[in-house]
C-alpha cells in the first residue's frame, strides 16, 4: 500500500524464499537449524557444505549422520587456515565422528574460507549468514536465502567443487592430539 513495487514474471526460475532466524528468548523456533536439517533429511544423492565454523549440536549431528548413512554423499568444506585457533579445534573435534559414518570432510587451504552454502540433490539450496556453530544458530540474527530449481543452485554447486579441488581432504583416520582433544571436551561442556 505504501511502495509500489514493478515486479518482473519469471518462468521456470524455481523459487526464492529469503528468511530471518532470532536469537533466543526472543525467537523459539531455531529457523536456520531446521531448514539445514530438512534439507538433509530430505537428500537423496548429495548434500555440499561449506562453513567456516562446525561446531554443532546434537541434532544437526544426528541429521548429518543420518543422511550419510542413508547412502547421501555428504561432503564439508572447513578452512585450513582459521580466524580463531580455538575455533579451528573445536570444528576439528567433529571430524572423527563425521569421518566414521562416510561424510568426506575438506579444508580450505589458501586462506580463511568464511561461506555458509548448503546444496542438495541439484535442487535446493541455502545462502547466508548462518554458521554450523551453536552462537549462530542459537544466540545471533541470522538471514538466509532458501532456494527451490533455481539455476543458481548450479552455480553454487560449481563453486563448491572448484573450492573442494583446492581443499586438503582429510584422511578418514585423522587423529587430535590428546591434550587438545581433553581441551575441547572441557571446551563443549
Amino acid at each position: 500500500k505504501y511502495l509500489e513495487i514493478e515486479q518482473e514474471i519469471y518462468e521456470n526460475q524455481g523459487y526464492i524464499h529469503p528468511f530471518g532466524d532470532g536469537p533466543r528468548p526472543i525467537d523459539d523456533e531455531q529457523i536456520g537449524e531446521n531448514v539445514y536439517i530438512n534439507i538433509l533429511n530430505n537428500a537423496q544423492d548429495y548434500v555440499y557444505i561449506t562453513t567456516p565454523y562446525l561446531i554443532i549440536d546434537f541434532n544437526l549431528l544426528n541429521a548429518l549422520r543420518n543422511a550419510a548413512l542413508r547412502g547421501v554423499d555428504v561432503r564439508i568444506i572447513t578452512p585450513h587456515i582459521p580466524d580463531k585457533k580455538i575455533v579451528l579445534n573445536l570444528t576439528r573435534s567433529y571430524y572423527k565422528e563425521l569421518l566414521n559414518v562416510g561424510i568426506k570432510i575438506y579444508e580450505y587451504e589458501p586462506g580463511f574460507i568464511h561461506a555458509k552454502n548448503f546444496i542438495s540433490d541439484d535442487k535446493v539450496g541455502v545462502v547466508g549468514t548462518i554458521n554450523l556453530d551453536y552462537r549462530s544458530l542459537v544466540h545471533h540474527y541470522e538471514c538466509g536465502v532458501f532456494m527451490v530449481n533455481n539455476p543458481s543452485i548450479l552455480d553454487i554447486k560449481e563453486d563448491f567443487i572448484e573450492t573442494q579441488n583446492v581443499s586438503i581432504e582429510i584422511p578418514k583416520d585423522f587423529k587430535l592430539n590428546i591434550f587438545i582433544s581433553l581441551l575441547n571436551y572441557v571446551l563443549k561442556f
